[in-house]
């Protein structure tokens, strides 16, 4: 049985090379098509697919007549906002076909280290997967300046896989996995099935150099990216793309290589909140909330008693219990001084107070951990 049985949630990173043709620009629109078909044969029995897809500067570059070779920063943004268009109607109109609908979602580096900005991310591509609709996420190449990018799409999807607790990221390369060399200049190098636990300086050494060009990706990048997903407990893999059915061949047993984490998204993201994060408030509850919490609940505005602190929306909190014990630890919802005015209100009360509907929830319980 291959990974991609098992898992719920997938990201899949397409790499220029694939997609898009180096000579004319164009997307290699018989392979997206089936690319499409796996897509909607998984979609269909169950699976949440989030898509993130390089090739918007290969595509916008020809569009503009910009020369081969390395682009300038300005000239790369300019490419890319040709070239997203095109790409994102490539899909929406393969992927249509099947009744699925293509949402586009541009992301910069601040969005996955800001916490807030990573909170409001996290939330928009969770709602989209609920809604069954198919995130195309790409860098917002247009915006970004050098201090603020992922600088490849590899890494970048890697980092959408922590932020949406994705439990398998698919690379989609132009080599089926991991060898102990690279196999084009040494007869000797070994194909490398699977890595366990974590990446250590054997497995960089064997990554080589890293590309340049329109891909800006390699091995180099491929075993970075399995190590931000590792570390979020998701199941990282490199394999060929570029025959037709990739997605379908995987599950048929074509080669490729498995990065597999100690722990699973759910309890990777758990210890996070509940050791890596200061907390910078309280919410003291009451007894009817502590029983909802200790059965696995949502922490709702109507169970909060007192709220203490200065934070943040997706601030780490305390949640204390009525005998004043710390007994949970979680991403808050709401700015201090709105969570202070719903506390002790029911969930249909809080549009009234604040002007706005906000999360029914003040503390998920996908973001609350007891300790």
């Amino acid at each position: 049985m291959s990974v991609l049985d098992d898992a719920k949630r997938i990201v899949i990173k397409i790499g220029s090379q694939l997609l898009v043709d180096p000579e004319t620009g164009h997307v290699h629109r018989r392979w997206l098509e089936t690319l499409a078909d796996d897509i909607a044969a998984l979609r269909a029995d169950g699976r949440e697919i989030a898509i993130v897809s390089s090739g918007a500067i290969a595509v916008g570059r020809r569009y503009l007549s910009l020369p081969s070779g390395k682009l300038m920063l300005p000239e790369q943004q300019a490419a890319a906002a040709t070239g997203m268009v095109r790409l994102a109607h490539a899909y929406q109109d393969v992927l249509g076909k099947h009744d699925l609908t293509v949402a586009q979602v541009l992301l910069t580096l601040d969005d996955s280290e800001n916490r807030r900005r990573y909170i409001n991310a996290r939330n928009t591509l969770t709602e989209l997967l609920r809604l069954g609709a198919v995130p195309l996420i790409n860098e917002n190449d247009t915006v970004a300046t050098d201090e603020i990018r992922f600088g490849d799409n590899d890494r970048l999807a890697a980092r959408v896989a922590s932020m949406i607790s994705a439990d398998l990221l698919i690379m989609l390369s132009d080599i089926d996995g991991l060898y102990t060399a690279n196999p084009q200049v040494d007869d000797a190098a070994q194909f490398v099935p699977e890595v366990r636990g974590e990446i250590t300086p054997d497995v960089e050494s064997m990554a080589g150099v890293q590309l340049s060009g329109d891909s800006k990706g390699g091995m180099v990048t491929k075993i970075a990216a399995a190590r931000i997903a590792m570390g979020a407990g998701t199941t990282a893999m490199i394999t060929l793309g570029k025959s037709d059915n990739p997605l379908k061949r995987i599950q048929g047993g074509a080669r490729c290589t498995v990065f597999i984490p100690d722990g699973n998204p759910r309890t990777a993201r758990k210890e996070w909140i509940a050791g890596s994060l200061k907390p910078a408030g309280k919410l003291h509850v009451d007894a009817g909330a502590l029983k909802a919490l200790k059965g696995g609940k949502s922490l709702l505005p109507a169970g909060v008693r007192k709220i203490e602190g200065a934070f943040e929306r997706g601030d780490a909190v305390a949640v204390i219990d009525p005998d004043g014990r710390a007994i949970a630890r979680g991403l808050v919802a709401y700015h201090c001084d709105e969570a202070a005015r719903i506390a002790g209100h029911k969930t249909g009360e809080i549009e009234d107070i604040l002007g706005y509907r906000g999360r029914d929830e003040m503390i998920h319980r996908d973001d609350l951990v007891l300790i």
